[in-house]
């Protein structure tokens, strides 16, 4: 059985801000590495199996909606047999930190765009989920 790839594109501001109030800090700004930022999610993800929490994929918008597969994550799920279910497909975990925290560890590949945003934030990235795939045990 062919393995599932599971990877992670994500932004971050200067200081590794992930989220504000539930949603991007950067959220609505038109500024052209903003928009290009938003942009490359959505072709790098077109295509493949996007999974998140109810929220994320509840703003996912119309238009991308028919070209990903989107998987609601939920807490009682086991991590490895949904993976599994994707077997032989590229599998992108959004989200945020409830859900890295969880997926971590099966990610292969992690792309990081640092965002000139350096305002508030309430998420931020942790370090730690680059290296939980290689820890022992």
């Amino acid at each position: 059985m062919q393995e599932t790839v599971v990877r992670v594109i994500c932004a971050i501001g200067q200081s590794g801000q992930l989220g504000l109030h539930g949603q991007l800090p950067w959220e609505g700004n038109s500024n052209p590495e903003y928009v290009a930022d938003v942009a490359r999610f959505f072709d790098i993800t077109r295509g493949h199996v996007l999974m998140a929490g109810p929220k994320t994929i509840g703003a996912v918008p119309e238009f991308a909606r028919r070209d990903r597969t989107l998987v609601v994550l939920r807490s009682h799920m086991d991590p490895e047999a949904t993976l599994k279910q994707y077997a032989g497909r590229v599998v992108f975990i959004g989200g945020g930190p409830p859900v890295w925290d969880v997926y971590a560890k099966y990610v292969s590949h992690w792309d990081v765009t640092r965002l000139p945003y350096d305002g508030p934030a309430d998420r931020w990235f942790n370090p730690k989920w680059l290296t939980a795939g290689n820890q022992p045990g």
